[in-house]
């Protein structure tokens, strides 16, 4: 989207949020239930366990989307004018969306950064932003429920009368990921520690790699912005061809031909890398699928990394 393409949206998130004015969202026929938005479906699902069924919850963008590439539409600025309060990634995941989100708030609507609630020391920096932080935070089970109260709080903000509710959901839900992060910790122990590298098509999977002791390369940066050049997909097929990688990864919202490519690079030296499966990374499944929740995305990763890497597989 060009300079001047990007202020015209930003002009038009202004007047619709100026039309709809700053109440508590649009309800929907009859008045049952306040309106709040969230970006990403993974944003979405985390905001659905506190709200519901209290509050209903839109979505922005739906299952395969990439957010760092995605850009509003008519739709999305109407979506967002009816919003009582907006949630979203934050630390710069919906890249095209921030100056759209702080022209928003100026008109008084609100918005919550979910990952942004979390403290900063808490969060890895960007190497090559070091004052930026990496805004893949769910891949740690447990740093992602550290998020819960901030969005109880804001819900409690927009209906007072169902506070008590939603921080008893919030507290729920940090319990049902306590045991998710005990169990993904546990089966990804089974995997030989010289097995335990991760490579995908997008550096996504920092988190991921620090809670649960597994080395990680993306092919891509944080963002999926710019292309992978080709002294990068040299230099990590190199290092699969030294270190024996067995398996590498696709991402359900990055195109897989950058990990085609480098695994034909490490073929052409020898060494056979199979596409261990798709990873959810930037996304949840599709409705209908068991992938379609977090827990959901997080056991079917899981099951996806621990059968190519040569862990034990199966579900407890």
């Amino acid at each position: 989207m060009g300079n001047g393409v990007a202020r015209s949206w930003v002009v038009g998130v202004a007047a619709a949020v100026l039309v709809s004015g700053c109440g508590g969202g649009e309800r929907e026929a009859g008045g049952e239930r306040p309106r709040v938005l969230a970006t990403t479906t993974i944003v979405a699902d985390l905001v659905r366990r506190v709200a519901e069924p209290d509050v209903e919850v839109m979505a922005l963008m739906g299952a395969g989307v990439d957010p760092h590439l995605y850009e509003p539409s008519a739709g999305d600025i109407r979506r967002m004018a009816r919003a009582g309060v907006i949630f979203y990634n934050g630390h710069h995941l919906e890249g095209k969306m921030a100056e759209l989100f702080a022209r928003v708030r100026e008109r008084g609507r609100r918005t919550v950064a979910v990952a942004e609630c979390i403290p900063a020391e808490r969060l890895i920096a960007v190497p090559e932003a070091p004052t930026m932080r990496d805004p893949h935070v769910w891949f740690d089970v447990a740093l992602w429920a550290e998020a819960l109260p901030c969005v109880a709080a804001a819900l409690a903000e927009l209906v007072p009368e169902q506070a008590a509710d939603f921080r008893a959901r919030a507290d729920s839900y940090a319990a049902e990921l306590a045991a998710l992060d005990t169990e993904v910790r546990e089966r990804l122990a089974a995997i030989p520690p010289g097995r335990r590298v991760l490579v995908t098509a997008h550096d996504a999977f920092a988190y991921f790699g620090r809670a649960y002791d597994v080395e990680v390369r993306g092919l891509l940066g944080i963002s999926t912005v710019a292309e992978a050049g080709a002294s990068s997909v040299q230099q990590l097929a190199d290092f699969l061809v030294t270190r024996g990688i067995p398996a590498v990864f696709v991402e359900s919202s990055v195109p897989p031909r950058a990990i085609q490519a480098l695994a034909e690079a490490a073929a052409a030296r020898g060494h056979r890398v199979a596409i261990g499966g798709s990873l959810f990374s930037d996304s949840l499944g599709s409705p209908g699928t068991a992938a379609a929740s977090y827990v959901g995305t997080v056991r079917a990763n899981l099951e996806t990394i621990v059968t190519a890497l040569g862990g034990e597989a199966g579900a407890p």
